[in-house]
């Protein structure tokens, strides 16, 4: 077993990984973009769960509306942005298979 507290206090940390997963933590201030039309994983699928905040994540340029409790998959390849269009942090669990 192992195991990782996480505080959700910087912009983005590894707190796990395995050969076959990598677990991210990562916070986007208010006003922020991350990502873009070039950032995509050629080989790992990304697996986000928002766990507070609001914002916009932008997949192939298909916008969706995200906020606490929802969870997306993003492919393998697809070409990703993350805006935090809200007044607070948008704090994300990020699970990349394999690890990216």
């Amino acid at each position: 077993m192992e195991r990782a507290h996480l505080d959700f206090d910087r912009y983005f940390e590894v707190v796990m990984e395995t050969d076959e997963a990598q677990v991210a933590e990562m916070t986007v201030e208010p006003g922020r973009t991350v990502g873009g039309p070039e950032n995509y994983h050629a080989d790992s699928d990304q697996w986000l769960f928002v766990v507070a905040g609001r914002g916009v994540v932008t997949v192939d340029g298909d916008d969706q509306r995200v906020a606490a409790g929802d969870l997306l998959r993003i492919d393998a390849g697809e070409r990703h942005a993350v805006e935090n269009d809200g007044g607070e942090p948008l704090a994300t669990l990020n699970v990349y298979t394999p690890p990216r």
